[in-house]
């Protein structure tokens, strides 16, 4: 499970472009909005898109759980494998 939280950690990276950031900074129960990593909304689009790429899993922008599905990378980690399996 680690190893998916690292590439999530590497995805938000690379598709955010956060040039000062490295995965170790991002800590895996930090939230990622607001006080935490402080990204926002359109970084949650992009992020997205991100996660049906990489992971091949569906996101729909209208899911009322995808507040909590995008909390922190470990909420984004149990999304991906509650998806694959």
């Amino acid at each position: 499970m680690a190893d998916i939280a690292e590439e999530i950690k590497q995805m938000i990276i690379e598709e955010l472009e956060l040039e000062d950031i490295s995965v170790a900074d991002i800590d895996t129960d930090a939230p990622l909005f607001g006080e935490g990593l402080g990204l926002d909304s359109i970084d949650a689009l992009e992020l997205g898109l991100a996660l049906q790429k990489r992971f091949n899993v569906k996101v729909d922008a209208n899911s009322e759980q995808n507040k909590e599905h995008y909390r922190s990378v470990a909420s984004l980690r149990d999304f991906v494998l509650a998806q694959q399996s």
